[in-house]
């Protein structure tokens, strides 16, 4: 798979992204929204690769920190590098969460938590809809 896609060559409009993402791909990485536990196609893989964001083909996450939470999505202890995730409050649903967003497209990923294991402590949970896996296996 290429590196991520250049900035200036990223959809500018919502229509652009709507042509270039699936239906659900489209809800959860530029609306925001949750694919019900249990239901995306990475929660469970046990693949050996790179977590790519969808949108932009930016390297995520790495199959060496993915886990089993238990929570039905696919979970990792920490991003491919510092960089590569920016995170924000989410007030949404009567809840107060940290978004994680992918830094170079600004796609909603999903949510972090502290509850990981070690070394960080840090529990990624991230839609499979919003993820592309590059499988080395």
């Amino acid at each position: 798979m290429p590196p991520e896609i250049p900035s200036e060559q990223l959809p500018q409009t919502e229509e652009e992204w709507r042509v270039r993402l699936t239906p659900q791909q489209f809800a959860v990485t530029r609306q925001g929204a949750t694919e019900p536990a249990f239901s995306g196609i990475y929660w469970d893989t046990k693949r050996s690769g790179t977590y790519r964001c969808v949108a932009c083909e930016a390297e995520l996450f790495s199959s060496e920190t993915k886990y089993e939470s238990g929570s039905g999505w696919p979970s990792f202890w920490e991003p491919e590098a510092p960089d590569r995730v920016t995170t924000v409050v989410d007030r949404s649903h009567g809840m107060i969460r940290t978004e994680v967003r992918c830094a170079h497209c600004d796609s909603h990923l999903g949510h972090v938590f502290e509850d990981g294991p070690q070394p960080t402590g840090l529990r990624y949970c991230i839609n499979s809809a919003a993820l592309d896996l590059e499988a080395t296996d």
